[in-house]
């Protein structure tokens, strides 16, 4: 499974990705900012899945826009780098399925290819995000399990009667839908056993073998290629 997830992220491009920031609780900020990012993408030149353009068309992408005021994937990296979202413990990244998502900020921040090597991807995996948690990892658990939870991000969603804000398959909607099923699933099935179930999960990737307990040593972030500066601005979108 690692084998296909590094070989695809290593061919294809990311095309959009969301995030939401919320406390531990799971509230918004005050201005309940949810941000989508939207990167430079050709249909001409760009390898792609045609089911998965026409799913994203459908969702309302603009792939014209993406081609002309699409960020500059070096550019995101370099950012994301330095704005405090990762190498950090006190920061927790909620996540569903994520083996892909994290392959794709992975390359994002490293501007190379992933490894194919389990062990060395969880360890960049555990340098750069050392908190997160897959809510597929959560499903797997008695409580969801019993309550016959299962299905993709929406399906768990309707199960758990959490609305939708904004549009399927738009990265921004599908970030806040994450966070706002992640915090529904933790009220409903673990309020009582929280601080026993956590360690079990933390760090584990759904369909990936983590090598990397949640207990494992913090490895510095010297050890992970980062972007270097760069001078070219991004493009406005």
């Amino acid at each position: 499974m690692l084998f296909k997830v590094s070989c695809n992220v290593n061919m294809l491009k990311l095309i959009q990705v969301g995030f939401t920031l919320t406390d531990k609780e799971g509230n918004l900020p005050p201005s309940g900012d949810v941000w989508q990012f939207n990167f430079q993408f050709s249909l001409n030149d760009d390898m792609y899945s045609q089911e998965s353009v026409e799913l994203l068309r459908s969702a309302g992408i603009d792939f014209s826009r993406h081609l002309v005021e699409g960020i500059r994937m070096a550019d995101f990296g370099e950012l994301l780098t330095t704005s405090g979202l990762i190498v950090d413990e006190h920061v927790t990244w909620l996540t569903f399925h994520s083996g892909y998502d994290f392959g794709y900020l992975m390359r994002s921040i490293m501007l190379q290819e992933l490894p194919k090597e389990e062990s060395q991807f969880f360890h960049f995996h555990k340098t750069l995000f050392p908190r997160s948690y897959d809510i597929k990892m959560l499903m797997k658990q008695p409580g969801p399990v019993s309550a016959k939870l299962r299905g993709g991000l929406q399906e768990v969603a309707d199960q758990l009667q959490v609305v939708r804000t904004g549009k399927q398959h738009q990265a921004g909607s599908d970030s806040l839908l994450t966070a706002q099923t992640f915090f529904k699933i933790k009220q409903r099935f673990f309020e009582d056993n929280w601080d026993q179930i956590a360690p079990t999960v933390e760090g584990h990737l759904y369909g990936l073998g983590n090598t990397l307990s949640s207990t494992s040593p913090f490895v510095q972030n010297t050890d992970v290629p980062t972007p270097e500066p760069h001078t070219s601005s991004t493009p406005e979108s």
